[in-house]
């Protein structure tokens, strides 16, 4: 049961072989939304220059990307229809066939922490690092109830300036420098402009108590304190294909996330994939896919060393386990969220209830996808995949329109040739 009491499923069969306009009509039956919804998710107008001109400068127009809708998923045991902007073939289908395997057994399971945002305020031109850090400590419940009187509505909700955290970097190209981190529960926005206000806020008094010369005031991206962990658990009957069994598909899948463990250059292409899923999720619901990439990446190498952001294991009963753990921070409230039409659009189809809701959600997606690349890599490899759904894009950009599309990227597969060149003759040979 979502938060409007409707039940959904995300279940539909036959979306790759509907037209656009059937999809339309079939997603917004499935999940129940109304036709303004639905229009706002389809039509290229549903920004319309006068909103798109007060959300950000100079604009002259606005760009579209394909907006898809992932099927299958099921986190939590809810069922949850998935709205994607990508531009890469293959991600909305490897998603939404990885969450068919996975609800076989149940889905995703997800679990987040309280929605914790830091925000970071530097005190430079000290001469007693940790004789600032005293005081600043000492100051401790006074810094806090001044930080909550910049919000007080995000206060009545729960949220609010929780706790102080006080770092000494006695040696920095500088000098001595002290860092107070606001540890700020931000409910459900995704929180950069309340705790960015609350360090401004602070600043004056900070100088007053550490005595020395606030520089930067800002949130940090890396939100270690505002996790989603989502796991996955699949028989290996389910992993069998007609060349190999699930034992085997199973075992290329550990052993593929192994390398990523222990290799950078391996673990950076690993969580590209990863953000393949995450991404279009994020920018769909008109939340910030920068931050959310930069507090990945950054969460990733956090021991000094850049890794994996999954694990994959063999379970005792031979089946496979997948867990990804990383910062999630998502608003449902604030920004693009609450301007931009299709956004709105897009968490009503969601039909997510809260910001930790969406963060279990979109993590998921995440990890199917992350199963999706590991998968193909174990079996027939990636390429092959890809460069089928790629085929049609060459069809197009060797001038097919309409039914030619198709007939065209099928023939190109079928020649093992996905290039503009073979498409170009294939089309012309009609």
């Amino acid at each position: 049961m979502h938060e409007s009491g409707r039940r959904i499923s995300s279940r539909i069969e036959g979306m790759r072989d509907m037209e656009p306009a059937g999809r339309r009509e079939t997603v917004a039956a499935a999940a129940k939304i109304g036709e303004a919804d639905i229009t706002a998710l389809s039509d290229a107008r549903s920004l319309p220059l006068q909103i798109a001109n007060g959300m950000i400068e100079n604009v002259i127009g606005t760009f579209e990307l394909p907006l898809g809708i992932a099927t299958n998923f099921v986190v939590n045991g809810r069922d949850y229809l998935i709205p994607m902007v990508v531009e890469e073939p293959s991600v909305v289908a490897a998603a939404s066939f990885m969450a068919k395997l996975a609800r076989g057994n149940g889905g995703f399971t997800a679990s987040s922490t309280a929605p914790i945002m830091r925000a970071q305020i530097q005190i430079v031109g000290l001469a007693d690092p940790f004789g600032a850090r005293a005081a600043l400590l000492m100051h401790r419940d006074e810094l806090i109830g001044r930080a909550n009187t910049k919000d007080t509505v995000l206060l009545d909700l729960g949220g609010g300036c929780k706790d102080i955290e006080i770092d000494v970097f006695d040696a920095s190209p500088i000098g001595p420098m002290v860092v107070m981190h606001l540890l700020v529960d931000v409910r459900d926005a995704m929180g950069a402009n309340t705790v960015n206000s609350m360090a401004e806020l602070l600043a004056p008094r900070v100088e007053e108590i550490a005595g020395g010369k606030v520089r930067l005031r800002i949130l940090s991206n890396l939100a270690d304190k505002r996790l989603v962990t989502t796991s996955v658990r699949i028989p290996v009957d389910a992993l069998t294909t007609k060349a190999l069994n699930g034992e085997e598909v199973a075992q290329g899948i550990v052993e593929a996330c192994a390398l990523a463990l222990i290799d950078p250059y391996r673990a950076a292409t690993h969580n590209k994939g990863i953000m393949n899923g995450i991404d279009p999720v994020v920018v769909a619901t008109g939340n910030d896919w920068r931050a959310i990439e930069a507090g990945a990446h950054a969460f990733a190498a956090r021991n000094g060393h850049y890794t994996s952001l999954t694990t994959w294991e063999i379970a005792g009963d031979g089946a496979l386990v997948g867990t990804l753990e990383l910062p999630m921070a998502l608003g449902l409230v604030g920004g693009a969220t609450r301007t931009h039409p299709a956004a709105k659009a897009a968490l009503k189809l969601m039909g997510v209830a809260s910001a930790r809701e969406l963060a279990e959600v979109v993590a998921a997606v995440g990890l199917a996808q992350n199963m999706a690349a590991l998968r193909a890599l174990a079996t027939e490899g990636i390429q092959r995949g890809h460069m089928t759904l790629h085929a049609r894009n060459i069809a197009i950009t060797a001038g097919a329109t309409g039914s030619d599309i198709d007939r065209v990227a099928k023939a190109i597969v079928a020649e093992g040739d996905v290039t503009v060149a073979c498409a170009k003759r294939v089309l012309e040979s009609a």
